[in-house]
């Protein structure tokens, strides 16, 4: 691979220059290499994560929009924390090899997805979840104290968003009925990657090529699978919130609960709730007249206000 790739991603005049045509081939991996340890090491966690019920539902195409659009805001701050402790350690040996910022760096493509789907004053209306705050945490805590497992992270974001992140791209621009020129989906969209199966190729090469011994490749496969766990947290959580959700979510505002379930136990209400935002009562007061109960309670006190009125008209009063 030619010794100028790192000095092209590091100036935009020359990002599409960069070639990965002489990586080593698949065909010449061994099992003691770092790619292939966490390959293999995270098959479970891998499994695991794909048959979460909100990436299954995903797939098929049934995301509602604000639940992707909370999908997306997580992504935003896991994607800042990241590349803020990359930025931090891109001269650290155990991860310089590996950085790449024009080629792979999220956040200023979410940034663009925030304000399509939130307005320009998006910062002001997103907030960071229980979920995602633990897997923040976790990353600029390795990234101040143990950087060299970065590498576990970069690997499982990445390479997931050059590899199935490309068809969730495809399903979500179809079921949410997103823009063909790409609003709402700029995470998806690697500009600086002319080739994402190449890219793959030499990012593993390069991954294979970090100068650890056994124990410190065996701690980041081990930090690979926290990296899938604290992702499958944000799924969970994610869910929680989708069944607290009508299909008539209102867009740009607090989600509907539909009366269903522990509004408290709603990691998104449990958030404002405890910031002292009761929610919308218009939002809970529809909510809870969709309920049959309330509708027969509302339905009788109209009788009976009905019954009232007439008996004081034919009484002459």
């Amino acid at each position: 691979m030619p010794s100028d790739v790192t000095e092209a991603s590091e100036g935009v005049d020359e990002a599409e220059n960069v070639r990965y045509e002489e990586t080593e081939e698949d065909d010449n991996v061994s099992p003691t290499d770092l790619s292939e340890m966490l390959k293999e090491g995270t098959k479970e966690s891998h499994d695991r994560a794909e048959n979460t019920q909100f990436v299954k539902d995903f797939l098929k195409g049934r995301i509602k929009k604000e639940l992707f659009k909370l999908a997306t805001v997580a992504l935003y701050y896991t994607y800042s924390a990241l590349e803020e402790e990359m930025d931090c350690n891109k001269d650290h040996p155990a991860f310089a090899p590996l950085y790449f910022p024009l080629e792979l760096h999220r956040k200023e493509a979410l940034a663009k997805d925030m304000e399509y789907f939130y307005g320009e004053n998006w910062k002001e209306k997103i907030q960071c979840s229980e979920a995602t705050r633990c897997y923040v945490d976790r990353i600029h805590y390795i990234g101040q104290y143990e950087p060299e497992l970065l590498v576990a992270h970069a690997y499982t974001r990445y390479m997931g968003d050059l590899s199935g992140g490309q068809i969730l791209k495809k399903v979500a621009q179809r079921a949410l009925k997103l823009p063909s020129t790409g609003e709402g989906i700029q995470f998806y969209v690697f500009d600086n990657i002319s080739n994402a199966q190449q890219f793959k190729q030499f990012y593993r090469a390069r991954i294979n090529a970090l100068d650890l011994d056994k124990k410190a490749k065996e701690r980041i496969v081990e930090e690979a699978n926290k990296a899938f766990e604290f992702n499958m947290q944000v799924f969970d959580e994610l869910d929680k919130i989708g069944a607290l959700l009508t299909e008539e979510a209102q867009d740009g505002g607090l989600p509907v609960h539909d009366g269903k379930g522990d509004l408290r136990k709603c990691p998104y209400y449990a958030t404002k709730l405890g910031k002292g935002d009761p929610g919308c009562p218009y939002h809970i007061g529809m909510a809870m007249l969709k309920q049959p109960t309330m509708q027969f309670v509302l339905a009788a006190c109209i009788a009976l206000a009905a019954g009232i009125a007439t008996w004081y008209v034919m009484d002459g009063h």
